[in-house]
């Protein structure tokens, strides 16, 4: 891995959408937004930027809506939370641990939290996240992701990928495991039964995206617009959306049991997202 010295990615900003309210996951998501529900004591957002950042992104923009301020809230107060502080009545002195070696631990990155409103859909928080910060000025592209699935997509080839073949937009494809065991059958008899395989049935959106910026011309920041409907079935319809495939790991956070999942991959010390242990 790179360890984010990557110039190519360093110009590219990653957007994360993390404003909606993780009503599917509400057991977690009452008193925080989804994607500050914790793995392994460490929020599913921080996961996700640490492996863009391993990657060389180090520029980010948080899109919240739902609980904004808890996100705030949480980067304002970042370098207290994970490094030791000393307080001795004349000053205030960040004392970072230094776990790996003796190296610095604290992230060189910018990290932006854009307030899209509470009930603004994907599309809207996009546009908002992009007028809001001016981005489309200085960067000819962008990420953008969501703030709840975890992969261990090589950022680097997605984004030559993008690159290389000129399109607007590029798209993660994934084929998920499936949620029940496949039985296959020869007649009415069982002649195989695997648990949770691969599926086979086509390639679904696994919400790494890399975009041109010529993509906010397919955008609304009315509240309404839904980044999946309208913006990306014109661009697919212009010939302006390739699908990167990957058959490597993805999962989403969606339910419970998709976190206590996460949770244990984590325990195991294997997490596949994981390229750097904190």
């Amino acid at each position: 891995m790179n360890s984010g010295h990557n110039e190519k990615s360093r110009n590219v900003p990653v957007l994360i959408l993390a404003g909606g309210m993780g009503t599917r996951l509400s057991e977690e998501t009452q008193l925080r937004p989804k994607p500050m529900v914790e793995i392994g004591g460490i929020p599913i957002l921080l996961h996700l930027m640490r492996f863009y950042y391993a990657h060389g992104f180090n520029d980010f923009v948080i899109c919240a809506g739902y609980r904004a301020w808890d996100i705030k809230d949480y980067f304002l107060n970042y370098q207290f939370n994970h490094h030791h502080v000393e307080i001795d009545h004349r000053e205030q002195v960040l004392n970072p641990p230094k776990p790996w070696g003796g190296t610095e631990s604290q992230e060189r990155w910018r990290v932006r939290v854009v307030d899209t409103g509470l009930n603004t859909q994907t599309g809207g928080r996009v546009a908002r996240a992009l007028e809001e910060t001016q981005l489309l000025k200085t960067a000819e592209n962008f990420a953008l992701t969501y703030g709840d699935g975890l992969s261990d997509v090589n950022l680097d080839a997605e984004l030559s990928f993008h690159l290389k073949n000129q399109s607007i937009g590029t798209v993660l494809g994934v084929r998920p495991r499936a949620r029940f065991g496949e039985i296959k059958l020869n007649g009415f008899r069982a002649e195989a039964f695997v648990e949770k395989p691969q599926s086979t049935q086509g390639w679904i959106n696994g919400g790494f995206f890399f975009f041109n910026k010529k993509f906010r011309e397919y955008l609304s920041t009315d509240e309404k617009c839904i980044l999946e409907r309208e913006p990306l079935s014109k661009l697919a319809s212009d010939a302006q959306l390739n699908v990167y495939q990957h058959e490597g790991f993805w999962q989403p956070m969606d339910f419970l049991r998709d976190k206590n999942e996460l949770q244990a991959l984590w325990d195991s010390g294997n997490a596949p997202w994981s390229l750097v242990r904190t």
